[in-house]
């Protein structure tokens, strides 16, 4: 049973950094993606980052430029560096992985930026 725990949200000033944490537990074998999505109170959820196996990177707009993606070595652990945090990048977020296939989901952390 693959599972999925975030970490490293919380709450900052705008124009602050944060960094999250995805990893992966319950199996060894590396995701072909992994991923980063959001969802603000009131709002559907919305994809923001992806890197996929051989380090191709992906961003929502609005985020390009201030988020980084990163994976480690062993393709099992994601990490988002938010910089520039604005108010409206406020969300929980959520990891996503797919492997052969399947995707996983987190439980989420929530990012709050005060303005």
């Amino acid at each position: 049973q693959v599972q999925l725990v975030e970490s490293g949200g919380g709450l900052v000033q705008a124009g602050g950094s944060l960094r999250l944490s995805c990893a992966a537990s319950g199996s060894t074998y590396s995701f072909s993606a992994m991923g980063w999505h959001r969802q603000a109170p009131g709002k559907q959820r919305e994809w923001v980052a992806t890197i996929r196996r051989g380090g191709v990177r992906n961003y929502v707009d609005s985020v390009k430029g201030r988020f980084t993606i990163s994976i480690d070595n062993a393709g099992i652990t994601t990490y988002l560096q938010m910089n520039s945090l604005k108010p409206e990048d406020t969300a929980v977020y959520y990891c996503a992985a797919t492997r052969f296939g399947v995707d996983y989901w987190g439980q989420g952390t929530q990012v709050t930026v005060s303005s």
